[in-house]
């Protein structure tokens, strides 16, 4: 169930928009043409979710809004497209001397965003990011660090990320193309890995709001209506015991590598 009301008077020009799912609404208010803020609020059944809604939608008629239709003009989903996405991405890597000071920097200009963009930037990160769950990635990780557990590579993709959209598309479309990158992490005496890339959203959240991780999965759930869930399955084509197929399968990798991976 959505409403979506409006209130005009001789200063204001306002929108409020309910949308309840189940036990849960989501509360969307603020100037006509802009995002607004976000409010979510979970009950024990959804009659009383229902109930609760019915409410405010009360209240808010009382106080002069009007219903309307047309979201278009009202407000804004996000704006934050992949463009920006990939933009503060490239922005980063200018801003201080490490990787921990360039999350920081990202951090930051997502916390000063508003809610619905700082979880765009989510959607857009773990769009791309499940992307590169392949196997010939993850062969490609196990080459360059001389072995590669889940969490390893999760981190490795996040890397993938962090070196901008061109190095990552080419890296999904052949793996040796990380070569030039490779060599620069390991003259830095630094691992391709970077977590923190992938909290970096809920943390902007939590500093900007002051609510915790769950509360930030609870709100990404309701505006996405999806689940951060685990990625798809995917078929090895190599074998981790076959050193010859991993030389085979990536030979430019393994002459740099294979004998002298970039090791913790």
């Amino acid at each position: 169930m959505e409403t979506l009301l409006i209130y005009k008077d001789g200063s204001s020009n306002k929108f409020w928009k309910i949308n309840q799912t189940g036990n849960s609404y989501v509360v969307t208010y603020g100037k006509v043409g802009t995002i607004g803020a976000v409010k979510t609020k979970t009950f024990d059944s959804e009659e009383k979710c229902r109930k609760e809604a019915d409410k405010l939608i009360r209240s808010k008629l009382k106080k002069g809004y009007v219903p309307t239709e047309s979201s278009d003009l009202v407000l804004k989903d996000s704006t934050m497209t992949e463009t920006l996405f990939w933009e503060l991405i490239d922005k980063c890597k200018e801003k201080g001397d490490d990787s921990d000071e360039q999350m920081e920097w990202l951090l930051y200009q997502l916390s000063k965003r508003p809610v619905k963009d700082i979880i765009m930037f989510d959607v857009i990160l773990n769009t791309y990011y499940t992307k590169s769950y392949t196997s010939d990635l993850w062969a490609a990780a196990y080459i360059i660090m001389g072995g590669c557990s889940d969490d390893c590579f999760d981190y490795f993709r996040a890397f993938l990320l962090y070196l901008g959209k061109e190095a990552y598309e080419a890296a999904i479309k052949n793996p040796e193309s990380l070569l030039p990158y490779l060599k620069v992490i390991e003259e830095q005496e630094e691992i391709p890995q970077l977590e923190e890339l992938l909290s970096v959203a809920c943390e902007a959240y939590e500093e900007k709001t002051g609510q915790d991780f769950e509360e930030y999965q609870d709100l990404y759930d309701k505006l996405t209506n999806e689940n951060q869930s685990e990625p798809p399955e995917i078929e090895f084509d190599w074998d981790e015991d076959d050193e010859e197929g991993l030389r085979k399968k990536f030979p430019l990798l393994w002459e740099a590598f294979g004998e002298t991976p970039i090791e913790y």
